[in-house]
């Protein structure tokens, strides 16, 4: 059975280490995944493999592996955070379940993505708000032999610790990610990642 390691990180450097990292270990790309905030339009690829979600091919799909994830990115929208760019499974899967929560009203979005994959509810809500706010969130589906290694490797690539974020969210009021406010502006953005650079 597969377990999901998760890292969410300020700087979008940091996360492609540690996707590449994922890659050096062995990780197929396939089990990969990215979504990083691309209010700045920084980010964008030369291809939009975004295509391919919406008939469950997957994100980055398109290219194979060939050249490892980061060669799939493509652009698209997640409510409540904006646009993103992204790569892999998990950010399929959210399109995928935003579309069923359009159609069906069940719960959805990235969040839904990622607690159906084993990510805890309380994480799941600090990630989504870390990418709204400017972050980069990387995922791995492994193997439960690899899962710690996986783990480090997240870590070892300057990842935040989702505890210690939720408390310095929660000192500003905040309570949960929340799909239906407004994305986070360039301004704001830049201030976030002026707030908990290191």
């Amino acid at each position: 059975m597969k377990k999901t390691a998760t890292g969410l990180f300020d700087d979008y450097s940091d996360a492609r280490a540690a996707v590449s990292a994922l890659e050096a270990r062995g990780i197929p790309s396939e089990d990969i995944s990215i979504v990083s905030n691309n209010v700045d339009d920084r980010h964008a690829g030369d291809t939009n493999a975004a295509d391919g979600a919406g008939t469950g091919a997957g994100i980055g799909a398109a290219v194979g592996g060939v050249g490892g994830l980061l060669t799939g990115l493509g652009v698209m929208a997640i409510p409540g955070v904006g646009p993103v760019v992204a790569a892999g499974w998990l950010a399929a899967t959210a399109v995928g379940a935003a579309a069923g929560a359009v159609a069906g009203g069940a719960a959805g979005g990235i969040i839904g993505a990622m607690t159906e994959s084993g990510v805890p509810e309380e994480h799941a809500h600090v990630y989504a708000e870390g990418v709204r706010r400017g972050g980069t969130l990387v995922t791995a589906r492994v193997e439960e032999n690899l899962y710690a290694e996986a783990e480090a490797i997240l870590r070892q690539s300057n990842w935040v610790d989702p505890v210690e974020r939720r408390a310095a969210y929660t000192e500003q009021g905040w309570t949960r990610f929340d799909e239906t406010l407004d994305p986070y502006g360039s301004a704001e953005i830049e201030q976030e990642r002026l707030r908990y650079r290191r």
